[in-house]
């Protein structure tokens, strides 16, 4: 019975080999492939290794990040703004100096000149200040007039003359202007226009520390994720050299050493195509972070070491609401438009009114000038033959002579001889003061501009109601929205680590029970990549739910917090 037992296994063994040496020898038969080494490539341009946590990630980005440095400039030039409105009422000084040299014609010696032509010269300046007032829309001028002036003028008892003037005026309007006018308008929408762009930065900055929370832990998943692809290239390299050992000691056929690579080549796949992921999230990342293309850290491989926060917050939908009411930008900017809106339609409603004007001017003059020597009079030098006739007629008669008709010198008093010293006191003392009240009314048959700026800035009103509705309607749905993808991120988490652990463990169970030949190859393949699947799915829920996390905080106003950021 032995006998024939051995010599049915020895034929059977036989044929076998038989059979095998045909299937060899066949084109089509199947061929144990070669071993192929794995190499995952260096990055390209990458040198060194920096280690980064979260907050330096944070702070990098606030220092670096261009979106921000704009925000800011935007805000510099915001005061710059707010300085220029209010230099509206900066003192003015104004210089006004002329000379000028005038010969004119003259046909009749009452015009001054015997000649035919009368000289006039005369240099003035005429320094002065005005000054716009805070208060109430008052206007102050004040100037000093000063005038040195010569003239052949026959008419003249002074030449050169010394004129001069201190002027003061103040005009305060009365119904126009008088409790708002353009200039306080100006000042008080560049305070405001200040706040709006403090919101727009504290807006821009929040974004940008959500975009770069998102970015951090997109990196960690992709290095993450290239971990577990790895952890996959080794396990099929394993399993193709356990495949391979099989193959040659005739527990397997050499189809199952095809279906490890093939399996193994689709691991190095995998692989390849994280590392090219872990690429594109670095730079973007280095992007939002990195001063310039020059920096050197392009050339550093940004290794995240903070881990994942996995923590989500248990915060009641209401009181969510609530708070992103109380802290988002959005609702800030909307109040300043509106304040903005209140302040232009104080202005243009002010600008529909009356201008009424009352202008109080004051005046101090002064003059002094060199006296001129006697000299004929104009108006009686035809009577000069006939005077002479009758000196002549008294002489020998023994009467005494008529005398001389001068003009000029002898009625000029002495407060005006002098230099123009002398005409400066005279401005001091007062002597000639002149002081008029003047009231302007003017009455704009029609007012269009006016009518029609005040009801363009009521209907911007009804606008800005409007949008402060619309705005607080789209944060209530940003913080519903962003608690809903929180809870569900928690959840997926939790599912995601269920899943891993399972297909852990159906992994080992399916080596198990391979090795004992109760299971086949494929089964195998099949747990492996479940189980690959499931271990990057779960890096996937794991940066998933640090995202939502920084996503809820920013829809509920609360990221820079959080975060420890003060913008002060």
């Amino acid at each position: 019975m032995i006998e024939r037992i051995t010599f049915a296994l020895l034929v059977g063994c036989s044929l076998a080999l038989a059979q095998n040496q045909t299937l060899s020898s066949r084109p089509n038969a199947t061929l144990v492939p070669p071993v192929r080494p794995f190499l995952l490539p260096p990055r390209a341009g990458i040198e060194t290794q920096l280690e980064i946590s979260l907050d330096q990630t944070l702070a990098l980005a606030l220092a670096n990040n261009k979106d921000i440095e704009a925000s800011r400039i935007d805000r510099l030039e915001s005061d710059y703004t707010l300085t220029a409105a209010q230099g509206a009422f900066d003192p003015q000084l104004n210089v006004t100096s002329y000379w000028e040299e005038q010969i004119t014609p003259v046909a009749s010696a009452l015009g001054g000149s015997s000649t035919g032509s009368l000289l006039n010269k005369i240099w003035q300046e005429d320094p002065g200040i005005v000054q716009p007032l805070p208060w109430y829309g008052g206007t102050f001028k004040t100037d000093l007039s000063s005038a040195d002036a010569y003239s052949n003028n026959t008419f003249l008892s002074l030449n050169p003359q010394y004129e001069t003037a201190l002027n003061f005026s103040y005009t305060q309007p009365l119904w126009r202007n008088l409790m708002y006018d353009g200039n306080r308008h100006q000042i008080d929408v560049a305070k405001k226009n200040i706040a709006l762009t403090d919101e727009q930065f504290r807006q821009r900055v929040m974004t940008i520390v959500q975009q770069s929370e998102q970015a951090y832990w997109e990196l960690s998943y992709a290095y993450n994720n290239l971990q577990v692809q790895l952890d996959a290239v080794r396990i099929g390299i394993q399993q193709d050299e356990s495949n391979r050992r099989q193959q040659e000691q005739g527990l397997l056929a050499p189809i199952d050493v095809v279906a490890a690579q093939t399996q193994l080549a689709n691991f190095e796949v995998g692989a390849y195509a994280a590392q090219s992921a872990l690429t594109g999230a670095e730079n973007a990342l280095k992007e939002l972070v990195l001063p310039d293309r020059t920096d050197a850290t392009w050339s550093a491989a940004m290794i995240p070491v903070t881990p994942a926060d996995v923590r989500a917050p248990l915060t009641p939908l209401a009181d969510a609401i609530a708070e992103a009411m109380a802290n988002r930008p959005e609702i800030a900017e909307v109040k300043i438009n509106g304040q903005i809106n209140e302040k232009d339609v104080r202005y243009y409603r002010n600008q529909t009114k009356p201008q009424v004007n009352l202008t109080a001017l004051y005046t101090r003059a002064g003059l002094a000038g060199v006296v001129l020597p006697p000299g004929p009079n104009p108006f009686t030098n035809a009577f000069t033959p006939l005077t002479a006739q009758l000196n002549e007629l008294s002489a020998l008669e023994g009467l005494p002579a008529l005398p001389a008709i001068s003009f000029g010198s002898g009625t000029v008093p002495s407060l005006l001889v002098g230099n123009y010293g002398k005409s400066l006191s005279a401005i001091w003392g007062g002597n000639f003061p002149t002081t008029e009240v003047q009231l302007n009314i003017s009455l704009p048959i029609r007012n269009r501009t006016a009518d029609a700026n005040l009801g363009k800035s009521l209907a911007e009103t009804r606008r800005i109601r409007n949008q402060m509705e619309q705005t607080e309607q789209n944060i209530q749905s940003d913080v519903r929205t962003a608690m809903e993808n929180l809870q569900m991120a928690q959840l997926r988490l939790q599912a995601a680590q269920v899943a891993r652990e399972s297909a852990e463990e159906q992994y080992q169970s399916e080596q198990r029970q391979f090795r004992a030949g109760t299971s086949t190859l494929f089964l195998v393949q099949q747990r492996q990549s479940t189980m690959i699947t499931a271990r990057s799915q779960e890096r996937r829920s794991q940066a998933d739910l640090s995202e939502a996390i920084a996503q809820f905080q920013l829809a509920t106003g609360t990221i820079l917090a959080e975060r420890n950021i003060s913008l002060k």
